[in-house]
């Protein structure tokens, strides 16, 4: 059973590594596109790059799919959209630090909500490493404020950031409510067939809030679609992928956990390709943050089970 439990717990690790990269490349692509063209782009090549094996390989598991559970999948992809839509834009009002504190705030969602929407008890080690992940995540955000023993609140909020922070708890929330519904979903359901139909449908949703809004979609520099492109592969198809991967054999709120696992990976790659040095607060966050999981992972009870085909 330990051995069972392993392995999704390795490719969570990976998730983690795929999707620390997002917050650079939407950095990048932020120079030129606006925040809902870039989340519209991710999800859009993602889900055309699995629409092919989707239909080519899964049309008979498609059709064989009840009613409720296309529309819970359909939900699930607007959740995810929602979730994109608001992280993303948040980041053009608020800083770095207050949003990925708050959007990483899921986890607590995912626990308060599992008992009731799901029936899943949620176990005193996975509070405990909850608690130290949201503990580790909220100081490494205070650490990009402030530099030694002063903090420049005054700048950190500035700028619009009360409506900045509010759409990152909308991305907290939403993320909540994709992973509740993956987490049932993924019991019965082929991860092709459920990633299929979420990205899907979080394309179409991004792809008319574009249209509506009246944001340019071409006359972009071909670095920035490039950035996009990477968007769409490593962290949407490697590290969501691997999370709704691991619901099937993981409970939500532990995978929920490794979500927080973000921000460890994000500062190292931001000291590697930008030069970025994480502070003190920083660096005792990502250690709060890695224990928090380690605790959650050791006490991981659910059972395994057989991957649909």
């Amino acid at each position: 059973m330990k051995q069972k439990r392993f392995f999704p717990v390795v490719v969570l690790t990976a998730g983690i590594l795929a999707v620390s990269t997002a917050s650079i490349f939407i950095r990048y692509a932020q120079r030129e596109a606006p925040s809902l063209v870039i989340a519209a782009y991710r999800l859009t090549i993602a889900a055309a790059i699995l629409s092919v094996p989707l239909g080519v390989r899964h049309r008979a598991e498609l059709r064989a799919l009840s009613r409720r559970e296309v529309a819970l999948a359909l939900v699930s992809g607007v959740f995810l959209a929602v979730h994109f839509a608001t992280w993303i834009s948040s980041l053009a009002y608020t800083t770095v630090a207050s949003s990925v504190v708050l959007v990483t705030t899921t986890p607590l969602w995912v626990g308060l909500l599992s008992p009731v929407v799901l029936g899943e008890r949620l176990t005193v080690p996975i509070m405990v490493g909850m608690m130290a992940t949201l503990v580790g995540g909220s100081l490494i955000g205070i650490g990009d404020a402030c530099h030694g023993l002063v903090c420049n609140w005054q700048a950190a909020f500035a700028g619009g950031a009360l409506w900045g922070d509010f759409l990152a708890l909308v991305g907290a929330w939403a993320a909540a409510g994709y992973f509740l519904i993956g987490r049932r979903l993924r019991a019965n359901t082929s991860l092709m067939v459920y990633i299929g139909l979420t990205y899907g449908m979080a394309a179409l949703v991004l792809d008319g809030l574009v249209l509506f809004s009246g944001q340019p979609v071409v006359g972009y520099r071909p670095q920035t679609y490039l950035w996009f492109l990477l968007l769409a592969l490593v962290p949407q198809l490697v590290g969501h992928t691997s999370f709704n991967w691991a619901l099937r054999y993981l409970s939500a709120a532990f995978v929920a956990i490794t979500l927080l696992g973000e921000p460890v990976g994000s500062t190292v790659l931001a000291y590697v390709f930008l030069h970025e040095i994480p502070s003190a607060l920083t660096l005792i966050g990502a250690i709060l943050i890695l224990g928090g999981i380690a605790v959650a992972s050791l006490h991981e009870r659910k059972p395994a089970v057989p991957e649909a085909p």
